[in-house]
């Protein structure tokens, strides 16, 4: 008989999913492990992979789509099984969790023969000619945009929904006709240029963006975190040259060895972690009538990518080594970010880092991530005056961290507590090597 394929649950929080492209054509044979679909979640843009193998068949959702977790997305003949053209969708059943074999992932063909779905043939041509995230190829597909003419700005010149849906670059303003202003004779200091301020083109009109699965998710989590947490917030300086010294000793060492240098983030994920053992009450959660304390650390980082943010977790992260951290971090980023991501790699976490330093910001405060109890965000390293132990201004480097409390389950002296013992472990950092 012929096996349905549905629409899989990838996620906890997923009640629906778009499918953003079928990778497989009807009439292509599909073998157990292949690529054949892209779903996008409430998290992310992920690949369907196949559990059957079989022959192409039918297909009763396409591209763009959205629809519940258990519908049917299509069909799949088996070898030797005669085709049987009544053969219809049918209805969505209930979503089963990851673990029940019913919902094996499966995916489908672009259109049915009888009647394909609209597709210009010649932007997908042109797509697969550069790099573009697939929500982007899905949404140039859908407006008739021809990728071949827009600069990606994501990484690599990668294409993002943001470059489909900007408008095209404005021409260079004219070069302004009136003649620099003579410098003042009783000043030896010139006249400033006239600059070329950019405005928006006559006539511009609004943009009514749809939200994306992931973007309407960070909104109601966001919105439950802030409406429904007690948040409080505390901050310290602390001094980055220690830190910044320890990371240069080390990274001549792993040059020397032939093996990946470390940087900031890692030294502070490390510090988080050790500090974290040392005051244990900021790795909880509210339950209602009680309050979890994990007994093991989950670290989830914030990363960004071309739909939002994701927070992929490093899995008992107090057992790991500085070495383990930035290996985990730099490969949980890496498929973050080109959506290669399993679903349980960014749930579970049980404490949050936001570093925004490298985005020159120096201080913020975050928004927990639920149901965790506390997040950390880190600012840049700043080079400022300082005074020094002996009351002299000296030149110095500051870092800002900020702890952002669920007031249910972290008071001001537990936060504090850590705030003092993350400080102490980035003006020492030699300790949380020990």
């Amino acid at each position: 008989m012929s096996i349905p394929i549905q629409m899989p649950k990838l996620a906890d929080t997923m009640t629906e999913g778009t499918l953003v492209r079928w990778l497989k054509k009807i009439g292509d044979k599909v073998k157990v492990g292949d690529i054949i679909a892209e779903i996008e979640t409430d998290k992310a843009t992920m690949e369907m992979e196949s559990f059957e193998e079989g022959v192409l068949w039918k297909i009763f959702v396409h591209d763009g789509q959205k629809v519940a977790v258990g519908q049917e997305l299509g069909l799949l003949l088996e070898p030797g099984e005669k085709e049987d053209a009544e053969r219809g969708p049918s209805p969505a059943v209930p979503a089963a969790t990851p673990a029940q074999p019913a919902q094996k992932p499966v995916a489908a063909a672009p259109a049915q023969p009888a009647a394909p779905a609209p597709s210009p043939v010649t932007a997908e041509a042109a797509a697969s000619r550069v790099k573009a995230s697939p929500l982007a190829r899905k949404l140039a597909a859908e407006r008739g945009v021809d990728l071949t003419r827009i600069t990606g700005t994501g990484p690599g010149g990668r294409i993002t929904q943001a470059d489909v849906l900007s408008p095209q670059p404005l021409a260079a303003a004219p070069a302004p006709t009136s003649k620099p202003a003579p410098v003042s004779a009783v000043s030896s200091q010139p006249a400033p240029m006239p600059v070329a301020v950019p405005s928006m083109p006559a006539g511009a009109e609004d943009r009514r963006v749809p939200l994306t699965g992931m973007r309407r998710v960070i909104a109601e989590r966001l919105l439950q975190s802030k409406t429904t947490i007690p948040h409080f917030y505390l901050s310290v300086e602390a001094d980055a040259d220690p830190l910044m010294k320890l990371r240069a000793e080390i990274n001549v060492s792993a040059e020397a060895a032939g093996i990946g240098k470390i940087t900031v983030n890692d030294l502070i994920l490390k510090a988080v972690v050790a500090a974290m053992l040392r005051v244990p009450k900021v790795n909880a959660s509210f339950a209602g009538d009680a309050v979890i304390e994990y007994g093991a650390i989950h670290l989830a980082v914030a990363v960004a990518v071309d739909e939002g943010l994701v927070t992929p977790v490093i899995r008992d992260a107090g057992r790991l080594t500085l070495r383990q951290i930035s290996e985990a971090v730099k490969d949980l980023a890496g498929r973050a970010r080109t959506k290669k991501l399993k679903p349980e790699e960014y749930q579970g976490g049980t404490f949050t880092v936001s570093n925004l330093g490298a985005y020159g910001v120096e201080t913020f405060s975050a928004i927990i991530n639920p149901p965790q109890a506390a997040i950390l965000s880190v600012g840049a390293i700043v080079r400022k005056p300082v005074v020094d132990a002996a009351g002299k201004i000296v030149p110095g480097s500051r870092m800002s961290l900020g702890l952002s409390c669920d007031h249910r389950v972290v008071d001001g002296a537990i936060g504090a507590q850590f705030l003092g013992e993350l400080r102490k472990l980035v003006e020492n950092p030699t300790l949380m090597l020990l």
